[in-house]
């Protein structure tokens, strides 16, 4: 079945994408599982808060890490993949840049690439997408994780982020994929400042130019600390706080470690959005 990412949730709403980590290098250690059954509980657990999506990722991707070999990011994320998608209904997203992977994973039942590479291996990643009727991240990033964080810089952040992926979505359609199982993510924390991140979460309705579902990812991230000064397990209200301005400026999906807050977060904030002044 062809994804759309028009269809996740309800129109004016927002689709929560429930994080899933097979990592053991994870920047957040409480979101990280390393037996089947701890994850599978977990799974369960946020698609009963809600979740619309379910993220899994098996290869950290913070700030200075190193990349893993195919063999074994394919060791950690086929048993779980095969297990989620023979069990529940919800779409599958698989959190990685390599070909090989996203082939694998798709088989297994996976129906979402989220590719942080934003198509780096141009059309091989997107022809593997598009034969499998699966929807694409196409996300920005400064660089490759190990040192995309050495003094990134631009002339001007959104204009930047903004051509880069529309090209990329040029890149996708050429490819076979549909124009509705394409999303953007602007990329908040790889390969930018503090003060760029600010300015695309702040500035996100600019995205929407390009007519794409648009991903936000600001859970628990380094610029939530840097603002509080503040360990990742305790950054929950500033990236609810964050999320929520997103969803506000128009993100389309909330990419979470915390599925029920943010759920409850967003149903008021969707509340008062909807809710027009009567003079």
């Amino acid at each position: 079945m062809l994804l759309n990412f028009n269809h996740l949730s309800e129109p004016g709403s927002i689709a929560v994408m429930g994080i899933l980590n097979l990592s053991p290098n994870s920047f957040y250690s409480k979101s990280y599982f390393s037996r089947i059954d701890d994850v599978l509980k977990y799974a369960e657990k946020m698609i009963e808060e809600g979740a619309h999506i379910l993220d899994i990722g098996a290869e950290s991707t913070r700030p200075g890490s190193k990349k893993i070999s195919v063999d074994l990011e394919l060791e950690r994320l086929i048993p779980v993949v095969s297990k989620l998608a023979k069990k529940y209904k919800i779409p599958i997203s698989v959190d990685t840049y390599k070909p090989e992977v996203a082939s694998a994973v798709l088989q297994e039942g996976a129906n979402i690439i989220n590719d942080i590479s934003g198509l780096r291996s141009g059309s091989v990643m997107a022809k593997i997408v598009s034969k499998h009727n699966a929807g694409i991240v196409l996300m920005h990033m400064n660089g490759i994780p190990e040192t995309m964080q050495e003094n990134p810089r631009y002339d001007n952040v959104c204009c930047e982020i903004l051509e880069f992926l529309r090209q990329k979505i040029e890149l996708a359609e050429e490819a076979g994929i549909n124009s509705n199982s394409i999303a953007i993510d602007p990329g908040i924390g790889f390969g930018k400042t503090l003060n760029h991140n600010l300015i695309l979460i702040s500035n996100l309705a600019k995205f929407k130019e390009l007519d794409k579902a648009i991903l936000l990812g600001v859970s628990r991230k380094s610029f939530i600390g840097e603002i509080l000064c503040l360990d990742p397990e305790e950054r929950l209200e500033g990236s609810i706080a964050a999320g929520v301005i997103g969803f506000m400026e128009g993100a389309n999906i909330l990419r979470v470690h915390d599925v029920n807050a943010t759920i409850r977060a967003i149903k008021l904030a969707n509340a008062i959005k909807k809710v027009k002044l009567i003079d």
